[in-house]
């Protein structure tokens, strides 16, 4: 015999809903956040540690930490997105399935 599975209201499964919203969002704060510190303890060392008038020119090369803040940013801007957007996977998926719920209850 197996266990009964309790069933979900629609109040408990949108509150299901907001709390992976909250969760979605708060990971991407702390890593935004994270992402804010070390990149600015990388330009740092980079303008530290950059003599002013090395035999390269200025014009000619890329700091090097703009690999780490472009790249991580990108990656960073899509998890913002995720959380924040009206287009993440959790709520189309909502959409759709109330969608096909309405066709469905159409159809009888």
């Amino acid at each position: 015999m197996q266990p009964l599975r309790p069933t979900l209201t629609p109040d408990a499964t949108r509150d299901q809903r907001l709390w992976q919203i909250a969760k979605a969002r708060t990971k991407f704060q702390g890593h935004l956040l994270t992402y804010l510190i070390v990149n600015a303890g990388l330009w740092l060392l980079w303008a530290f540690t950059t003599r002013p008038f090395e035999t390269h020119h200025h014009h000619d090369y890329l700091p090097w930490p703009i690999w780490s803040t472009v790249f991580w940013g990108v990656g960073v801007a899509a998890q913002g997105l995720a959380a924040y957007g009206s287009l993440n996977r959790g709520e189309r998926t909502q959409r759709e399935y109330e969608r096909l719920r309405a066709k469905a209850d159409y159809e009888l």
